[in-house]
């Protein structure tokens, strides 16, 4: 970059190793920045938000949260729950709170085989297996529509209702969103997870706007899958998968599947994307907040740093996005690993191993 540009990113760690990976990921970003000769700084504003927040204040994040974050070139965030506050609360207060808000309505989730990681799916030790999953992150399940009524019946009376919104533009743009990613990799296909033959209405709209879709797409192989058959699937033919649109639901339950299958949720990482730029996006590792270790200084940062390359990716610093993929394959290939796969080491420790991988790259 011939200028300085300096990115202002938001970083709200929230709630328990949330805290330690956020810090990982902000050194390696401070390295590269350092390293850059000032072709780009990040400035930092961090915000006290989370479970915390909320025993304090009883809200989970500012009233004016949001105000305050929309002039942010970035929100790089690290988890959210605890035991003070019930899930669904922390959940909707804060994260839910921002990617509804900021119409963040894609969201990313590779799934990476890392050298020296051993996976418990078999077919990894012979084949090379990545896909990313391109999840609706706007609408679908967790639209929020609903209720609880009739509690005055008393005791085991009360109705719930939970209702998923599918529309024809939610649907489209996730899709056209997955086949423009699938141009850009080695295998270009993409495979649509559905349950239409029990969600009769919704999930019928997501075939037929899948099926109209594709036909702009001549060039990308496509395929529809029940849900439940792409759950087998993702355990005995990842070698099929590139990349994987579904449902926020299905979405959500499959990257994680994938991510447990290359090893632990410590290693995943995520972008809730609005992809227009009319608000900040948001990155983020998707493993919770871990209470049985927060604090320990034992959690596995390489999510939250690999959530950071995605951020780099957005700010159109591609290199070094895959300088920092680079040197996490370099970390774990060598043997530097944490308790979650199989090792010892510590986020520090972990954190200095990925910067101390990165310098050859930054003097070149």
């Amino acid at each position: 970059m011939a200028a300085e540009k300096t990115f202002r990113i938001a970083s709200i760690p929230a709630d328990g190793v949330g805290k330690d990976v956020v810090a990982a990921g902000r050194r390696v970003l401070d390295t590269l920045a350092a390293a850059s000769d000032g072709a780009f700084t990040f400035e930092w504003t961090e915000f006290p938000w989370g479970s915390a927040y909320y025993a304090e204040t009883g809200k989970m994040m500012a009233d004016d949260g949001l105000d305050q974050l929309k002039d942010f070139d970035a929100i790089y965030f690290g988890a959210v729950g605890w035991e003070n506050v019930p899930d669904h609360i922390s959940l909707w207060g804060l994260r839910l709170n921002i990617t509804q808000n900021f119409d963040q309505w894609a969201n990313v989730r590779p799934v990476k085989f890392l050298p020296g990681v051993t996976s418990p799916l078999r077919k990894a030790d012979t084949t090379d297996l990545d896909w990313v999953v391109v999840r609706e992150n706007s609408e679908g399940e967790y639209a929020g529509l609903g209720g609880r009524n009739l509690s005055g019946r008393g005791p085991g009376n009360e109705v719930a209702l939970q209702t998923a919104l599918f529309t024809e533009k939610g649907c489209e743009r996730i899709m056209r969103f997955a086949f423009d990613l699938a141009r850009t990799r080695a295998v270009k296909k993409v495979s649509s997870v559905t349950k239409s033959n029990a969600q009769q209405f919704g999930m019928v709209l997501w075939d037929d706007v899948f099926k109209r879709v594709a036909v702009d797409y001549p060039d990308v192989e496509t395929e529809s899958v029940l849900v439940d058959a792409m759950s087998a699937k993702f355990v005995l033919r990842p070698e099929d998968l590139s990349v994987v649109v579904a449902s926020n639901l299905n979405a959500d339950i499959l990257s994680d599947l994938g991510s447990a299958l290359a090893g632990s949720l410590g290693l995943a990482a995520s972008a809730n994307l609005n992809p227009e730029r009319r608000f900040p996006s948001m990155f983020e590792p998707v493993h919770g907040s871990a209470p049985d270790i927060a604090g320990l200084g034992i959690s596995n940062p390489i999510g939250a740093i690999a959530s950071a390359a995605l951020m780099l990716d957005h700010f159109g610093l591609h290199e070094q996005a895959r300088q920092v993929e680079s040197a996490i394959e370099a970390t774990t290939g060598a043997g530097h690993l944490t308790r979650d796969i199989g090792g010892t080491a510590t986020t520090d420790e972990i954190t200095d191993a990925i910067v101390e991988a990165l310098r050859p790259a930054l003097v070149r």
